[in-house]
């Protein structure tokens, strides 16, 4: 029996990074995974959308998709946008939907290498202030998981790390850096907690003006393809299972 394909969902932008960095993502996942089909559909903004991509692959014959939500916590989208797209799909295909890709210990590994890509060292974690800086969202849940991450990072020796929002949840990166300053780090550093650069990872930039580094967006990091692989194998389980694979 074939594997179910892997379709990507991603949110989209205007911002043409986005995308791009949305399909160097998705080509490292198939470079982790040889032979597993991926696939990739957007929400909104850029094309192919959801929905086309599941006619193409009903169209083909295809008939078991994991659709996995590129997003880190489980907000609006994740319980409303992508369950409606995925029910309009046509009824031949046998569709489960994936976990969304937070929390995870290999994103706070992309995160740290991220650091260390902008000039951090093991020596400076002591005395590093780290803001982790998310898009934000108006969804009690996401906002919680947010600050559980920063509680747990903390504990790997960070001098501090506090959360911070680029809409819809305060505070902003910026009241977070000063806060560090406040607390007394000898330096702060801003750990975007987003996928793909657009117009929120840019507030987030502008709000790091006064930290002493910033760090990339998680982008097509390594640890991030490999998440998406777990999410794909632990929601491809019950799909196979119950075909009797």
């Amino acid at each position: 029996m074939r594997r179910p394909v892997l379709l990507v969902v991603a949110h989209g932008s205007r911002d043409p990074r986005h995308a791009a960095t949305v399909h160097d993502l998705v080509r490292r996942v198939r470079a982790q995974r040889p032979g597993l089909r991926v696939e990739t559909g957007f929400l909104d903004f850029n094309v192919p959308s959801v929905g086309a991509v599941l006619r193409s692959l009903d169209a083909e014959g295809v008939r078991d998709v994991v659709a996995l939500p590129l997003l880190l916590t489980r907000a609006f989208h994740a319980k409303a946008d992508i369950p409606a797209v995925l029910a309009e799909a046509p009824p031949r295909l046998r569709i489960r939907q994936a976990d969304v890709l937070g929390p995870s210990p290999l994103l706070l590994a992309a995160l740290e290498h991220r650091l260390h890509e902008a000039g951090l060292t093991p020596a400076d974690r002591s005395s590093t202030g780290v803001v982790l800086a998310s898009a934000g969202s108006s969804d009690p849940e996401a906002i919680a998981v947010i600050a559980d991450v920063a509680r747990e990072w903390r504990h790997t020796g960070w001098c501090a790390v506090r959360p911070a929002f680029a809409s819809a949840s305060l505070p902003r990166t910026e009241d977070a850096v000063r806060e560090l300053r406040e607390l007394g780090c000898a330096r702060v550093a801003v750990a975007p907690y987003v996928l793909a650069p657009g117009r929120l990872p840019d507030r987030i930039a502008r709000g790091a003006a006064g930290a002493d580094v910033l760090a990339d967006v998680l982008g097509p990091s390594p640890e991030v393809a490999q998440v998406l692989l777990e999410r794909y194998d632990a929601a491809r389980t019950p799909l196979l299972t119950a075909l009797g694979a």
